[in-house]
């Protein structure tokens, strides 16, 4: 155990942010930098060790949390760096990404506020950075199978990774013109900078797996032809249709799925761009959706210089506490102010827009909303309670429906899909076509990055027995598995 009363002596705390008036003028990431690191060692120190590790449970990828708490409060950064690799291809990933259900499992959370997991976590990742103690694992010998994964994001990176280090020669197909998926194009710089998933991409490099960008399987390739060309096949291409909002007016000028505006800015970071050709620079802006991704487009738009900021959430607003149906070790659902909350704007639950308003030329100029109430889990709207708010630029960040299916990809694989419009899968990650194999929210649906992680290491391990017989590889979860909640 690291400190046996630690939990009793030492408050929680948390990363320093950068003054709000600071960071909305650049793109960095919000956080002072170096200032976790001379109170990161008290902090894992508040950890119980307990005997049963509820945050293993609320992790999907089974993070040895007590034991890298432990190293890091005794400062062995090389052996909090190898107990965290064991079940974390990226952790530093999930150490900025991630929400922290293994917080909200914590048992110091029952009536205490929960060990700073996160923190702890990104703590050690970057000092091993620093210390040279993340390098490349080659395998030591081929197996001669081949192996094509279908995606960069999260899932496909470390499916990838895993496969290309039990000896099998991985090449990763990309349609963007550069890796990491959403984690590129769709995470703003300011939550996480992109040379962290760089030095990722160069370590997997060195350990053999091979890169393709700028290549749309169903589109460049056809499916049913890479299939013939490896041996096995990992489909990781994420759940990348967004949810549109069919009311009047969508059709105008200046309304965006946030998967449509989100990339552009991430380019300009990248130099491709000098502006982004959608910008907020000076514009009333609405974002109708409340969860992550509706937070990136605000803390996106406050950078950008927008006149105003306003989100938009059908749902009415999460309590600040644990409600009473939602107990312990449940991932709870709670009010959450995020960076770019705390940068300003307005934030208005429980209503639902009825339709756009523009100008002459097309464009659109206010969005028209109604306050809703809930009965029989389906909203309905309140009468008189109808108004207007400005709006020259509306990004629709409402979720994701399912995989794309235009560009040929699951026809021309012959793949069956569920009920969900997710493709199917069974116990091993296999698709109904051999040698197929599906990782992350292609198969899952929307989730989170600890969940395609923890799918794009137990894919691999179904891909190996597939190819080899038996496997070794960590398998954390099951397709079947879900969050802890109620």
């Amino acid at each position: 155990m690291a400190d046996p009363k630690g939990f009793l002596t030492t408050g929680r705390e948390t990363a320093e942010s950068r003054p709000v008036e600071e960071r909305t003028k650049d793109w960095n990431e919000v956080y002072v930098p170096g200032s976790l690191l001379p109170i990161i060692s008290k902090q894992a120190g508040r950890c119980m060790d307990c005997g049963i590790p509820f945050c293993h449970q609320g992790c999907p990828l089974g993070n040895l949390i007590p034991e890298w708490n432990d190293y890091a409060y005794r400062e062995d950064w090389t052996a909090a760096s190898e107990r965290l690799h064991a079940t974390n291809n990226f952790p530093e990933f999930t150490g900025r990404l991630c929400p922290a259900p293994c917080e909200s499992a914590c048992v110091l959370a029952i009536n205490q506020p929960a060990v700073t997991i996160k923190n702890v976590e990104v703590s050690i990742i970057d000092k091993a950075w620093d210390n040279g103690d993340v390098v490349p694992r080659p395998p030591e010998r081929l197996s001669g199978k081949t192996v094509a994964v279908i995606g960069s994001g999260p899932a496909g990176l470390a499916a990838a990774q895993q496969l290309t280090r039990a000896g099998h020669t991985v090449a990763v197909y990309e349609r963007a013109d550069r890796i990491g998926g959403l984690l590129r194009y769709g995470i703003p710089e300011f939550k996480m900078e992109k040379s962290h998933i760089n030095r990722r991409i160069e370590q997997m490099r060195a350990e053999g797996t091979k890169f393709r960008t700028e290549t749309e399987i169903g589109r460049d390739i056809d499916a049913a032809k890479l299939r013939r060309r490896y041996d096995a096949v990992v489909i990781a291409a994420g759940a990348t249709v967004s949810r549109d909002l069919p009311v009047p007016g969508r059709e105008l000028n200046g309304i965006h799925f946030a998967m449509e505006y989100l990339p552009l800015a991430n380019k300009v970071q990248e130099g491709d761009l000098t502006v982004a050709p959608i910008t907020a620079e000076g514009k009333h802006v609405v974002v109708i959706g409340g969860g992550d991704t509706g937070a990136d487009c605000v803390g996106t738009a406050h950078r950008q210089g927008a006149a105003s900021v306003t989100q938009l959430e059908i749902m009415p607003r999460p309590g600040e506490d644990r409600a009473p149906n939602q107990p312990w070790p449940t991932f709870p659902m709670l009010y959450k102010v995020t960076s770019a909350h705390e940068e300003g704007g307005e934030r208005i639950y429980s209503v639902s827009t009825t339709h756009f308003e523009g100008d002459e030329d097309g464009n659109v100029q206010s969005l028209h909303l109604t306050e809703v109430e809930f009965a029989d889990g389906r909203p309905v709207p309140k009468e008189g309670t109808e108004r207007t708010i400005p709006a020259q630029l509306v990004t629709l960040a409402m979720g994701f429906t399912g995989t794309d299916q235009e560009n040929g990809l699951v026809a021309q694989f012959g793949l069956e899909l569920d009920a969900r419009g997710n493709i199917a899968r069974d116990a091993d990650y296999a698709t109904n076509v051999d040698g197929v194999y599906v990782a992350g929210d292609a198969g899952r649906g929307q989730s989170l990055i600890v969940w395609a992680i923890a799918e794009g290491r137990s894919a691999a391990r179904g891909v190996d027995r597939y190819l080899t017989g038996a496997s070794d590889l960590h398998a954390p979860i099951r397709p079947t598995d879900r969050s802890l909640t109620v």
